[in-house]
């Protein structure tokens, strides 16, 4: 079979002015950048659309393909003669040269042009990169030129999207030193920066203005805070970003309209795309598939409580997206066995499959379809197996084989989706937004996680009743980064785990995107490069052709 970026460089593109138009977007309405790239100017439309989230059990090394499920799944819809559309996040430079790769799908179900979308793509990356750091240099040339705000502690971070562990931590001198000592500062990766979460939860411009001018970058001596319209910084960064707000169109490889904007991380951000792009999909097609980061428990688990709160959304039903390898890794069997039939381990590690159902389900109160992205190692028993317990829960589990087939591959998803989607979900919230932060907290632990207590560090406690003593800050949702392996805090901890200790180090307010974020043990904001990174497969030629990428 033909490499992913082979594929897609065989692909018969159709320009972006009939993709657009396969929406119903008029000439105006769109920017094209090149023949096959265009940005949509925002329009507050009516929202006539079916939303559909597609999301999956938590992640493994063998990787579960939700990003191929969701193209296929959109290819298949359109396929019935449905107005389909799909919603994704663009990728971070950080995990495509590194372990990861990117995230346009692969074989026969990708969003292209792969090539642009996995690099540079549109440059928003780029531009909020370029406003983080903006705001950095201005933070540090206000504190060189007699710092009259009285900025005792700096907060805000730069930013930069390659994985780079030599810059979590950096000294800072030279002009953002501190009554002449130096400082100790950081980078983040530029999809951890608040930035990214202002601009996937801003609904307009003037909303992106409003949250960047709230950001705290810092806190004076007696612990007040210090914001981005204290340093008068927000029309500047706004300007960086008047292009990047505009979400990007593209097309599938069978020619499916693809809004793709946005790229925050689900274990240490919120997940998912931006709700301008989704609202966008929504008002242009008759379904929109969009997903969330990592596994049901944390992309899942923000779609519904900040996104659909913060954006007005409503999903129709969910696509929970499982591997028969990935279930045989949560019964921990060997990487040497995991290609052989096991339905004893099946039975098992499905355990991780069933606490996702019940969630969503059971506490969220969303219809659902389980997605079985099948291999060609896996039997026909194992399928079956997977088939019945998915049964005994009142939910249908359908093969997929969107990877080789495309849109065809997933035909009998899509039917069971459209099925599911005829009548309107009343989703349910996990927390009230009046509860106070630590129930909000107990609640995401207990119920989604099914931890059995939360301990919380004397200094979490102490950040906790500071952000409760401000009254603007008391009904905002709760953003929890944790590994995404697990439903606990401990990565090895595989299967469904019930009764643990959740651990809270730290709570920080995130002020400009609108969520409290709580960090569970050592979450890492900078990523690092494997021994052996994608980098090392990757070439060019001298006719600029790429060979390694996906």
């Amino acid at each position: 079979m033909k490499t992913d970026v082979e594929i897609a460089r065989s692909a018969q593109m159709q320009p972006i002015s009939a993709v657009a138009a396969k929406l119903g977007l008029e000439e105006e309405e769109i920017e094209s950048y090149g023949r096959y790239k265009a940005k949509i100017n925002i329009r507050d439309k009516e929202l006539k659309g079916k939303l559909i989230l597609v999301t999956a059990m938590n992640p493994t090394r063998y990787g579960e393909g939700k990003t191929t499920v969701s193209i296929g799944l959109a290819d298949a819809l359109s396929q019935l003669g449905k107005k389909s559309c799909i919603a994704l996040r663009e990728p971070s430079l950080g995990p495509v040269f590194g372990i990861k790769g990117g995230a346009c799908g692969g074989g026969y179900s990708q969003v292209v042009p792969m090539e642009d979308i996995n690099l540079h793509f549109t440059g928003d990356f780029h531009a909020l990169t370029s406003a983080n750091n903006l705001l950095s240099a201005l933070i540090d040339n206000h504190i060189k030129q007699g710092n009259s705000l009285g900025i005792a502690n700096v907060a805000w971070k730069r930013c930069i999207d390659l994985n780079d562990r030599a810059l979590r931590e950096i000294r800072v001198c030279l002009g953002g030193d501190i009554n002449g000592v130096p400082r100790n500062d950081g980078f983040v990766i530029t999809a951890a920066s608040e930035i990214m979460a202002v601009l996937c939860l801003a609904s307009s411009i003037n909303d992106l203005k409003e949250r960047l001018a709230k950001i705290i970058i810092g806190y004076g001596l007696s612990g007040e805070e210090i914001t981005v319209r204290d340093l008068k910084a927000q029309e500047a960064m706004t300007i960086l970003l008047k292009e990047a707000i505009k979400p990007n169109l593209v097309q599938t490889l069978e020619g499916t309209p693809a809004i793709i904007h946005g790229g925050p991380f689900a274990n240490i951000a919120h997940g998912c795309n931006s709700i301008i792009a989704t609202r966008t999909a929504l008002a242009h097609s008759e379904y929109t598939v969009t997903e969330a980061g990592f596994g049901a428990e944390l992309g899942g688990e923000k779609f519904i409580d900040i996104k659909c709160r913060l954006g007005n959304l409503n999903p129709r039903c969910a696509v929970l997206v499982t591997t028969v390898r990935s279930i045989k890794f949560n019964a921990k069997v060997s990487d040497e066995l995991i290609q052989e039939e096991n339905l004893s381990a099946i039975k098992k590690g499905f355990e991780n499959v069933r606490t996702h159902i019940e969630n969503l389900t059971g506490v969220f109160k969303i219809p659902a379809v389980v997605a079985i992205n099948r291999f060609s190692g896996d039997t026909e028993a194992e399928i079956a197996t997977i088939k019945t317990l998915c049964a005994e829960l009142g939910v249908q589990a359908v093969p997929v084989t969107c990877f080789a087939d495309g849109g065809k591959g997933a035909a009998s998803l899509a039917a069971a989706v459209a099925k599911l989607c005829e009548n309107k979900a009343a989703i349910e919230y996990v927390y009230h937004l009046n509860d106070p932060l630590k129930k909000k907290i107990e609640k995401i632990a207990k119920k989604i996680y099914r931890a059995g207590s939360v301990s919380f560090s004397e200094e979490s406690l102490q950040q906790i009743t500071k952000i409760e003593e401000k009254h603007a800050y008391r009904n905002l949702p709760v953003c929890i980064a944790k590994t995404q392996y697990s439903f606990s805090c401990d990565a090895n901890a595989v299967g469904s785990p019930k009764g643990f200790e959740f651990s809270v180090k730290e709570v920080i307010i995130r002020a400009g995107a609108g969520f409290v974020l709580v960090v569970c043990t050592n979450i890492l904001l900078m990523p690092g490069l494997p021994a052996s990174p994608n980098s090392e497969r990757m070439s060019i030629n001298g006719e600029g052709e790429i060979s390694g990428l996906s």
